[in-house]
C-alpha cells in the first residue's frame, strides 16, 4: 500500500466558457515568457539592446514548435497513422508529443533567421539564451504530468506519480515521475550553465554547447528510465542514441571552438554602444574627459591669475607714458630758464 504519492491532474483541461484552458499548453507558454526573460536580462548584461531577444523568439519559437512536433510524429509514426488512428491527431499539439531535438533544431533555424535581420551574431545569442532554455523544459514537463504521460517504470516510493488513465494502453498505477525527473535535471542545468558562464567567461556558443551536453547526459539515464513506446537500436531507445550522439557533438565543439576562439565576444550588437548614450560607457568617458579638462583649466588660472582687459591696460600704458612726456617737459622748461 502506497503511503504517499503524487496524484495526477483528473483532466488536463479546464474550461472557462466556450475556452478550453490545457495544461500543456499553458506550461509550454509560461516556460516560453521564462526564457525570454532571462535570455533579455543576459543579452542586455553582454552589452545587447533590450527587445532583441523577444525580436528573435518571434522567429525561433514558431520554428521550434514546428520542429518539435514533426520530430514527435516522424519517430512516433505509429501513434497516427498506423490502423485505427486518425492522422488529423497529428496536429493536435495541445495533446502532447514535442520532441526536444527537433524543437532545438528548428528553433535554431528561426533563431538564425530572426538574428541575421537583427545583424547580431548567433553564437552570442545563443550564449545568452541557453539558461532560459533549460528553465523552459523544466516548466514545459509539467504538461507531461497534466497529460499523465512520459513516466517511469512502477515503483512505491513516496514521491512516485499515481496514473489513473487507461487511455493508449495505460495501466493505472504508481511510476517513476520522469517527467520530475527531467524538470529538477534541467533546474540544474540552468544553474550550471549561469554559474560556468560567469566563472569561465563562455563566449562564441560555448555557453550553449554546455547546456545541451548537460541536458543530454541527463536525459539519457531518465530516458532509459522510461516505459513508453519507443523505437529501439541494438537495445537502447532511439533518444538514447540521439542523446548520446548529440552530447558528443557538443562537447567537440567546446573542444575546438576554445582553441579556435577563445574568450568571448567583445561586441555583441553593433550600434548598441552608440545608441546606449551618454549613460554607457562611453557616455562616462566624455563625461570624465570634461571634467579632467574643466580642473586642467581651473589650475591654470589659479596660477596664471585672472586674466586683465587689454583695453585697460592699454590706457593704463598710455597715461603712463603721457605723465613722462609731461615731466619732462617740465624738466626742459627749467633748464631753459636757467640757460636765459
Amino acid at each position: 500500500m502506497e503511503l504517499a504519492f503524487i496524484p495526477s491532474p483528473s483532466r488536463g483541461v479546464l474550461h472557462l466558457g466556450p475556452i478550453p484552458l490545457r495544461g500543456y499548453a499553458f506550461c509550454i507558454i509560461i516556460g516560453v515568457f521564462v526564457a525570454v526573460w532571462l535570455g533579455n536580462k543576459r543579452w542586455i548584461a553582454r552589452g545587447g539592446r533590450p527587445g532583441t531577444v523577444a525580436d528573435i523568439a518571434v522567429w525561433a519559437v514558431p520554428f521550434g514548435l514546428i520542429g518539435g512536433r514533426l520530430y514527435h510524429v516522424i519517430t512516433d509514426y505509429q501513434l497516427y497513422f498506423s490502423e485505427g488512428r486518425d492522422w488529423v491527431d497529428a496536429f493536435k499539439i495541445w495533446e502532447g508529443g514535442l520532441g526536444i531535438w527537433g524543437a532545438i533544431a528548428f528553433g535554431a533555424v528561426g533563431a538564425w533567421i530572426g538574428a541575421r535581420r537583427r545583424g547580431v551574431p548567433m553564437p552570442a545569442y545563443a550564449d545568452a539564451v541557453a539558461p532560459g532554455i533549460a528553465l523552459a523544459q523544466a516548466i514545459g514537463r509539467w504538461g507531461n504530468w497534466f497529460n499523465q504521460e512520459l513516466y517511469g517504470k512502477a515503483t512505491d516510493l513516496p514521491w512516485a506519480v499515481e496514473i489513473t488513465s487507461t487511455a493508449d494502453g495505460r495501466l493505472p498505477g504508481t511510476y517513476h515521475p520522469t517527467f520530475l525527473y527531467e524538470s529538477l535535471w534541467c533546474i540544474g542545468v540552468a544553474l550550471l550553465v549561469i554559474w560556468a558562464d560567469r566563472r569561465f567567461k563562455l563566449g562564441h556558443g560555448r555557453a550553449f554547447a554546455l547546456y545541451v551536453a548537460a541536458y543530454c547526459a541527463g536525459r539519457f539515464w531518465i530516458e532509459y528510465m522510461r516505459v513508453d513506446d519507443a523505437h529501439h537500436i541494438l537495445g537502447l531507445r532511439l533518444n538514447n542514441w540521439t542523446a548520446l550522439f548529440v552530447f558528443l557533438l557538443a562537447v567537440l565543439y567546446i573542444v575546438l571552438s576554445a582553441r579556435m576562439r577563445p574568450g568571448r565576444e567583445a561586441v555583441v550588437e553593433p550600434g548598441a554602444e552608440s545608441a546606449a548614450g551618454e549613460a554607457g560607457p562611453e557616455g562616462e568617458k566624455d563625461a570624465k574627459e570634461d571634467a579632467d579638462a574643466g580642473t586642467d583649466d581651473a589650475d591654470t588660472a589659479e596660477k596664471t591669475g585672472p586674466p586683465e582687459d587689454a583695453g585697460a591696460t592699454e590706457d593704463t600704458d598710455a597715461a603712463d607714458k603721457d605723465d613722462t612726456k609731461d615731466t619732462e617737459g617740465v624738466t626742459n622748461g627749467a633748464d631753459s630758464a636757467k640757460k636765459g
